[in-house]
């Protein structure tokens, strides 16, 4: 191993820069839906030798830095490259208005999220000690490096270091206890520390006892992280509320939904599809995120329909946009807005309660600096002349004969941080998105397992209702009890689970976030401490 390192560290040039961004891409594969999480022993050990080759050729900080820098930008491109790939395929649903843009949405969207890996690569080298404490530099730099992703310029935490570690049911219920961000800190801890113990050959860096005892330390937390998984699900028993959720998956390709000709085609196909076999024991139907291409609030005449179809004391769950015009006190037009929604509508036609999405898409939803990008010809995905407006008001929806719901809208439900509040505890979570701008790629599933343990880190049920998958019904657990696969067209029943008591993480999420960046600081500090004290023994 100490040649291998050598031979990582001594890399030079484009050698270097490739290898750096293929360590990066190879790194996806840990993530839905191939969830190949020991590909990170090999990618994070590779760059924990590529930062020890900038320790050691350079002997001053400024070129450290500059040269760490790099390594994780070029990491974190592959990394968001490979990671990302599949937003291309949105651009390339009304090609003949988007495919311009492809190269350089595919080389900025990296460029811009592989900043981040850049900055946690730069502060680590600057915190690089011999041995286990260059690991714990790692992983305080990635830690903080991923929180900021999932804030900074509205955030992006997409693929998370942490779900690295949730790809199975047992591990997923760690999600529970410390929440992904927290994991994503462990993660790197984990996968990073086995090539503490070795070093390129006369740089001083190799570790001793401490490497092997924290490579041991993490390899058995994760085999009893693994059996606790396991009990916690053997001793899982989850109540139903007695609601019975029809999920409806109509399957409408995007490049044929906002074709005028099509839109009575696709509404009947999804009312043909709620009245399938069994209605009767249905409370409520779930249709995705703008299921209808128009304005169903305003659409009379298909709410009426609507309601012909829900039986009695049914109530249907739809994403659809929602016109709002703003009068002025002369009794004229002072705004009109439009809003990416959710409507709750009962068995008689009527709109009962709205929730129109907070946390809008960059770029997909609206444009940052709206009005100059649109007179230099830039438009939003969705097309919608001045973007969607973003949303107020209460996080939770009231529904008819169910507890009351927390509606999230498309990738609303990757903001661990966003989803509910202490104290207005919701009684499940309800996630409408529209992925078939994404084909078949690993988008999807990528989507749909991190709002999988969005519900283990609430201990919250999930009904998520996709247009052309995945759609799903979730318990507390992460396990699936029905589910419509991408790319089919269906409906799924199933029973609402109750929710369980509040998770470890609901209660104490930020505390334990912040609790453990202080102990790996508090582990960092010993590491530089020991080493002065010898040196002034001597």
């Amino acid at each position: 191993m100490t040649r291998v390192a050598t031979g990582i560290a001594g890399l030079r040039g484009w050698r270097r820069a490739m290898f750096t961004v293929v360590a990066g891409a190879l790194s996806v594969l840990a993530f839905a839906p191939v969830h190949a999480w020991p590909i990170l022993f090999l990618t994070f050990g590779a760059l924990v030798f590529l930062l020890d080759g900038c320790h050691a050729h350079h002997a001053s900080l400024a070129p450290r830095l500059k040269c760490a820098a790099l390594i994780g930008f070029r990491f974190g491109f592959g990394f968001f490259f490979a990671g990302l790939y599949w937003i291309a395929e949105a651009f390339l649903v009304e090609p003949w208005r988007h495919a311009w843009l492809l190269p350089f949405v595919m080389t900025a969207m990296p460029g811009g999220m592989a900043l981040f890996f850049a900055a946690a690569c730069a502060l680590a080298i600057a915190m690089w000690l011999p041995g286990v404490g260059r690991i714990f530099a790692l992983a305080i730099a990635f830690g903080l490096a991923e929180f900021a992703r999932g804030h900074v310029l509205t955030g992006l935490p997409w693929n998370l270091l942490g779900y690295a570690l949730l790809g199975t049911l047992p591990f997923m219920q760690l999600a529970a206890l410390l929440g992904v961000y927290a994991l994503s800190l462990i993660a790197v801890l984990l996968f990073a520390s086995p090539a503490s113990f070795f070093a390129p050959a006369g740089s001083g860096l190799a570790g001793r006892w401490p490497s092997a005892a924290l490579a041991a330390l993490m390899l058995a937390a994760l085999g009893l992280g693994y059996v606790w998984g396991e009990q916690r699900l053997a001793s899982a028993e989850v109540a139903d509320t007695g609601v019975r959720v029809r999920i409806v998956q109509a399957n409408v390709d995007q490049a044929d939904k906002w074709r005028p000709e099509n839109s009575e085609e696709i509404f009947t196909s999804y009312l043909d599809l709620t009245r399938s076999g069994g209605l009767d024991a249905i409370d409520l139907v779930v249709w995705p995120e703008t299921a209808v291409p128009f304005l169903l609030a305003d659409a009379r005449d298909a709410l009426a329909l609507i309601g012909d179809v829900l039986p009695q004391e049914t109530s249907l769950l739809v994403g659809s946009a929602r016109l709002v015009e703003e009068g002025d006190a002369q009794g004229g037009l002072a705004a009109r807005r439009i809003y990416n929604s959710l409507l709750v509508v009962d068995d008689k036609g009527a709109v009962l309660d709205a929730y129109d999405k907070r946390h809008l898409v960059p770029f997909g939803e609206y444009l940052p600096f709206q009005d100059f990008l649109e007179s230099l010809g830039f438009m939003q995905m969705t097309g919608v002349r001045g973007g969607f407006s973003e949303g107020a008001g209460s996080l939770l929806l009231n529904v008819p004969g169910a507890p009351q719901a927390r509606p999230l809208i498309c990738y609303e439900i990757i903001f661990p941080d966003e989803i509910a509040s202490r104290t207005e505890r919701p009684g499940w979570l309800l996630n409408l998105t529209n992925d078939a701008w994404f084909g078949s790629s690993a988008g999807p599933y990528q989507h749909f397992h991190q709002a999988r343990v969005r519900a283990v880190e609430q201990g919250l049920p999930l009904v998520r209702g996709a247009n052309t998958g995945i759609s799903a019904e979730v318990d507390p657990y992460g396990r699936i009890l029905a589910e419509i696969g991408l790319g089919e067209s269906g409906v799924a029943d199933a029973n609402l689970p109750h929710a369980i008591a509040p998770t470890l993480f609901v209660q104490f999420g930020s505390i334990l976030e912040t609790s453990l960046l202080a102990l790996a600081f508090a582990c960092w500090l010993a590491c530089r401490v020991r080493p002065l004290r010898l040196r002034r023994a001597t």
